[in-house]
């Protein structure tokens, strides 16, 4: 029996696919699995029982990620899951920024304090000052052509805007995905000065922090209008309030507030409202809760972002596979011939074989047809840059 914990209120649809392998707990120390969305768990100690956190989301910032690999915990979240509830939230800002929504439904909201005859003629009055324009003929550029990304400028293609898109670490499934008639360049320098609308969607790292500042809003057309969907710490708070006092950023769309913004002219912040529906939370749950089964039952890994993909399928025992060992190791020279001597020692054979790097980790997956005592086994693995032995029986 497994033990899943739960640190948020998580979609039932999601929970409801655990099966009769697993009880949910709320007792952290006894858990093999983390279900959690927002919840920070940056400070937290974590049980030698834990094994997986899943993260029902794509932004992990509020998982110690790094500490998690080296205690061997996989950190598991769900890319694309909430992908066409952004999506959607994007294509609404934009409507926002081009017709003056914002302004518009808050001027509207005071023709209350009018006599109900005087309403029509205020309106007729009053509405040009909101007159905005369409997006159909206007340049979107991409910045980021993942899941989300790639919705987004298909989505906006298809609305009749030009779109551009950047992205120097683009998968092969996204430049398939993407529609033949977006354009890709290399050089993000290259995209900012065409863009009428400009999208972000790149992960918040260390190494993308304000990666949107002073030099590259230099860089961008006048009376841009940019969103932000993705994360604060994307853009220079600082160096953005300059570009929309000078006029070089007509509108900011960010689904992120802060300090610094509320109440800023030009800026209209949605309350991170990015993947907050319905189905969104579902779908999120629910890839959640099968990479965690999967992982627990077959140690199998897909979406980590601390460990590698890896896998060899259901595990099923048999005459040929008698136990699934799973081994995590730091990524250095050596190991993997040491975990295969380690076993030939023990005369364990083995059948079936998946290893994969990444980083500074990596994962093993050994089908063997042998016998294993599992005490022995972690005992003799205990050798400088393994990291955690785990068998499946």
């Amino acid at each position: 029996m497994y033990h899943i914990a739960t640190l948020n209120k998580i979609s039932p649809v999601g929970l409801e696919r655990f099966t009769d392998k697993y009880q949910f707990t709320e007792t952290l120390e006894e858990a093999n699995g983390i279900m959690v969305r927002s919840h920070d768990m940056c400070s937290m100690e974590f049980s030698p029982q834990l094994k997986a956190i899943a993260r029902a989301g794509a932004g992990v910032n509020n998982i110690p990620v790094d500490r998690c690999a080296e205690s061997g915990i996989v950190v598991f979240n769900t890319p694309g899951a909430n992908a066409n509830a952004v999506k959607e939230l994007v294509l609404a800002g934009m409507l926002l920024a081009a017709r003056n929504l914002p302004d518009a439904l808050k001027w509207a909201h005071t023709l209350k304090e009018l006599p109900p005859e005087e309403v029509a003629k205020a309106v007729e009055k009053g509405k040009a000052q909101f007159a905005g324009t369409e997006i159909k003929g206007k340049v979107l550029g991409v910045i980021g052509l993942g899941a989300i990304g790639v919705l987004v400028a298909n989505s906006a293609a298809k609305l009749g805007m030009k779109v551009i898109g950047y992205d120097p670490f683009m998968t092969v499934s996204s430049a398939h995905e993407l529609d033949h008639k977006v354009p890709v360049v290399h050089d993000m320098n290259d995209l900012l000065p065409h863009c009428d609308y400009i999208s972000i969607h790149i992960p918040a790292l260390d190494e993308t922090k304000d990666m949107i500042n002073s030099s590259r809003l230099e860089k961008m057309k006048d009376g841009v209008v940019f969103l932000n969907f993705s994360r604060d710490k994307l853009v220079n708070d600082d160096n953005l309030i300059g570009a929309l006092k000078s006029g070089k950023i007509k509108k900011y769309i960010t689904d992120f507030p802060n300090g610094k913004l509320v109440g800023r002219e030009g800026v209209v912040l949605i309350p991170h409202l990015g993947a907050s529906t319905e189905e969104a939370e579902d779908n999120c749950a629910s890839m959640a809760a099968d990479q965690l089964m999967d992982y627990l039952e077959n140690g199998n890994i897909r979406n980590s972002v601390n460990f590698p993909e890896c896998s060899l399928g259901p595990f099923t025992k048999t005459g040929k596979a008698n136990a699934r060992i799973c081994i995590m190791n730091k990524n250095v020279p050596t190991i993997l011939g040491k975990i295969t001597g380690i076993l030939a020692e023990l005369n364990v054979n083995i059948a079936n074989m998946n290893n994969r790097s990444q980083g500074d980790y990596a994962y093993s997956l050994l089908d063997v047809d042998s016998d294993v005592d599992e005490a022995a086994l972690k005992k003799s693995m205990k050798v400088e840059g393994i990291i955690h032995v785990r068998v499946i029986k």
